[in-house]
């Protein structure tokens, strides 16, 4: 999703080129190792798809429908995640389609809204969901010190306008829990208070308490780098996990949790910890046991390659990245200005690895 990208990249980019030379490190050079994983029939790195964290017909036609200017295709993939309440999956198209494109005057969207009217919910998500985009876009992925007079007036001055059109896609359609989904990301750069964020969070778990990218996008809220600390993450990673059901990925957490306070300085000895390896095997049972179709088990199997590919079970992190190849829009892999270059150098250790 392009709001994550950006405002994560704003808090990674210092320690980049450090990590990204230490991850290099071997013996062996990229390139050949390269070879190897597509002797395996792995794509190469230029065939990754950066937008996209799973393959998804559906939303490619969308997408190329929009980038042409027409908004029917897009319409129809909204309205039906609305009728069948697949809340999961109807934020993850938002997400993906409410680009910072989608905000420009005389876009796909503005057509959308001039053909349907006012009160067409599903206009109104997108339309939501692109302002922040929007937002996040006029700010830059610079660091605060870098950032001029000028983009942080844009950005407040476009995020100040998300409230009301999350509330008003919310009154749309009240049973959704898609805008107070797309809020989370204005309570990150409007900086609401942890009272304001409970509240936010209340109107999503009594609509849908297992989502799984409302769970991601909260707990970047109560992230140390952001409006809470290691420990509030953490504790919030664990009470998700167990209060969830099995299949529904919310044991991938606590991973992520470790993942956004250790792991810049993590060597591969922490990984090993038997804690940590038993955290990626309750994640491996969870991701067995998730229904099939469900729109964030390839995020999951993302984050499960890594790890193991980092714990030195290469075997198992193949099993992974076969099931992900093409894809690469999700963590770790995201938080790079060259998410492909990262997912496919440690793709590739895992192929060199399981020899």
């Amino acid at each position: 999703m392009e709001v994550a990208r950006v405002v994560v990249l704003a808090v990674v980019v210092a320690v980049g080129v450090a990590y990204y030379r230490r991850i290099m490190g071997g013996p062996t050079s990229p390139r050949r190792s390269s070879r190897r994983a597509e002797a395996l029939g792995f794509l190469p790195q230029s065939a990754q798809n950066t937008l996209q964290v799973a393959a998804d017909a559906d939303l490619e036609r969308a997408k190329a429908a929009a980038a042409q200017g027409r908004w029917e295709p897009a319409a129809q993939l909204l309205a039906r995640t609305r009728e069948q309440r697949d809340w999961a999956r109807r934020s993850l198209y938002s997400d993906a389609l409410g680009s910072h494109r989608a905000a420009r005057r005389g876009s796909w969207l503005d057509a959308w809204e001039a053909a349907v009217g006012p009160d067409d919910p599903d206009a109104a998500l997108v339309r939501a969901r692109a302002t922040v985009s929007l937002a996040w876009r006029l700010r830059g992925g610079g660091w605060a010190k870098d950032t001029s007079r000028e983009q942080f007036a844009g950005f407040h001055d476009t995020l100040g306008r998300a409230p009301r059109l999350h509330t008003r896609a919310a009154e749309l359609n009240p049973e959704d829990p898609s805008p107070y989904v797309s809020e989370i990301w204005t309570a990150l750069g409007l900086g609401y208070s942890r009272e304001r964020m409970r509240g936010i969070w209340k109107e999503i778990t009594v609509r849908d308490p297992y989502h799984y990218g409302a769970h991601c996008a909260a707990l970047q809220y109560w992230c140390a780098k952001w409006r809470g600390s290691e420990d509030l993450a953490v504790s919030f990673a664990r009470d998700a996990m167990a209060g969830a059901p099995r299949g529904s990925l919310l044991s991938a957490l606590p991973l992520i949790a470790w993942y956004e306070h250790r792991d810049d300085h993590a060597k591969d000895a922490d990984f090993r910890a038997p804690y940590l390896v038993a955290m990626v095997d309750a994640v491996l049972a969870d991701v067995a046991e998730a229904p099939q179709g469900h729109p964030d088990t390839a995020s999951v199997r993302h984050l499960l390659a890594y790890f193991l590919t980092r714990q030195g079970r290469h075997e198992a992190a193949l099993l992974q990245f076969r099931l992900v190849d093409g894809y690469v829009d999700a963590l770790p892999w995201r938080y790079w200005d060259d998410p492909a270059a990262v997912y496919c150098l440690w793709r590739d250790r895992a192929v060199k690895g399981a020899r």
